[in-house]
């Protein structure tokens, strides 16, 4: 089953940071990286990504340089240190998040 996009609106940027976290990547390996970690459920099209990646740029999480691979010149992407605080507030409210809604969803049991 795959997660839908639109479901992953807010999330993406701590998801791409996360993949960054031990190696730099370029694009597509990012991506690649999402649906192995994810276990083929995160399918994430390019157009959802790259501009994600260039704002996190932007932002000073992220630092790109052009680099050949295979041939092919490539953009990769790497955590700078603002992405790795960035990135411990993300798993921070996501525990947040995930325990409140976790909360909602669960039953409660009966005394």
């Amino acid at each position: 089953m795959g997660v839908n996009t639109d479901a992953l609106r807010g999330h993406m940027d701590a998801l791409l940071l996360s993949v960054l976290e031990h190696e730099p990547l370029h694009g597509y390996a990012i991506i690649e990286a999402l649906q192995a970690r994810s276990g083929g459920a995160l399918s994430v099209p390019t157009g959802t990504v790259y501009p994600a990646l260039r704002r996190l740029e932007q932002a000073g999480y992220l630092a790109g340089e052009w680099a050949t691979v295979g041939g092919r010149k490539r953009r990769t992407y790497r955590l700078t240190a603002a992405g790795r605080t960035a990135l411990a507030g993300e798993r921070s409210a996501w525990r947040e998040f995930a325990g409140v809604i976790g909360s909602v969803l669960e039953p409660r049991a009966t005394k």
